[in-house]
């Protein structure tokens, strides 16, 4: 027998908890905003021993940080996540950066499922489930039984988005998703088209709503996609696809393990983009890493440049032979880009007879 749409939230809401995500209940008759400051506060006291004029300065960043319209507004308070809250709470006071969320230990995190949040805007709506971190609302998904389409789901959550409806929750939120039991479940970001919604896929998972939530929302990896698979590309916000995830999972693992290997990949999957997220890892976790990307066309290098500069990273184009050795020798740059024309076999053996020094690619 097909289950209603209240049977399937239920039985998501308890998939939740057996995940170790702590039941806010059902908060129809509360006015709910997307940052609970009380449990936000709380957490900040008990994890990071903030005092109350401390608290006052965080809460000040973060109000700043979402006074603009969505998409910059969701960007400086992902910024806020990603780099922690800077404050000092007197001139002779060095900067103190402060964590919203804890990224290396995700146990000392406090994660959290409520449904049926009424949220007040222009006009109130009631998204299906959030998902909290630490207070902070980071996940939306709207449910629907198997005989409505995900793409109910989908259309729900872009109106919700909607200046006349509650644009503003939606500042904080990470992962916007939709699902049913017959389709699975279907994310994307803010403002992400219709079209565009993924579908996750792994290995030993069957495509049911419930075993992937289990897999792609499980604590751990939620706080990793979110902190190293969405980026902010010239006013759109993106987010990766599976396959995209599991190449730069495995590359990582090869990067660690200093060794090379290929990914392999087809026209239209996102090459440019799985390139940027590998690098920002590498940014973020290889000390002094140094980046090389080798094209075959202009257009192609000039692209690749482009999306890099869509993202704030600057991508230094060797103009010569002799300035890509020289570029590669003076260890300054750490995003390199250049024409594979410009090397040969006698290139390749001077290379292999000095040192580059902390050199990834």
């Amino acid at each position: 027998m097909m289950k209603t749409e209240r049977e399937v939230q239920n039985q998501v809401i308890e998939t939740f908890k057996s995940m170790g995500y702590a039941y806010l209940g059902d908060l129809t008759k509360s006015d709910n905003e997307n940052i609970n400051k009380e449990s936000l506060k709380a957490w900040l006291i008990k994890n990071q021993k903030i005092e109350p004029e401390r608290w006052h300065k965080i809460e000040h960043e973060i109000h700043d940080a979402l006074k603009n319209d969505l998409y910059e507004a969701n960007q400086t308070f992902y910024n806020l996540l990603i780099y922690g809250v800077k404050t000092k709470t007197s001139q002779n006071e060095n900067m103190q950066t402060h964590w919203l969320i804890d990224w290396k230990d995700v146990s000392q995190n406090e994660f959290s499922v409520a449904e049926e949040v009424s949220v007040k805007g222009p006009n109130m709506k009631r998204p299906d489930i959030v998902l909290y971190i630490n207070g902070i609302a980071l996940g939306v998904l709207e449910l629907k039984k198997s005989s409505v389409s995900v793409e109910s789901g989908i259309r729900q959550n872009l109106d919700n988005q909607k200046k006349e409806f509650i644009r503003d929750f939606f500042k904080t939120i990470q992962l916007v998703m939709a699902g049913n039991e017959s389709q699975g479940l279907r994310y994307g970001v803010i403002e992400t088209e219709e079209k565009y919604y993924l579908s996750w896929k792994e290995e030993g998972v069957q495509k049911n709503l419930f075993e992937t939530i289990e897999c792609f929302l499980d604590k751990e990896r939620f706080l990793e996609f979110i902190h190293d698979f969405l980026i902010f590309d010239k006013g759109q916000k993106k987010c990766a696809r599976f396959h995209q995830y599991f190449a730069i999972k495995k590359t990582q693992e090869f990067i660690q393990r200093k060794e090379g290997g290929i990914i392999w990949h087809t026209q239209g999957s996102g090459k440019s983009l799985t390139m940027v997220w590998l690098t920002q890892w590498l940014r973020r976790n290889i000390q002094q890493a140094r980046i090389l990307i080798v094209t075959d066309r202009r257009e192609l290098d000039a692209q690749i440049q482009g999306v890099f500069s869509g993202i704030g990273e600057n991508l230094y184009r060797a103009d010569s032979k002799k300035d890509l050795l020289s570029v590669l020798f003076e260890n300054k740059e750490f995003l390199v880009g250049s024409l594979v024309h410009k090397f040969d076999d006698n290139d390749l053996e001077d290379l292999k007879k000095q040192y580059i020094k902390t050199y990834y690619a």
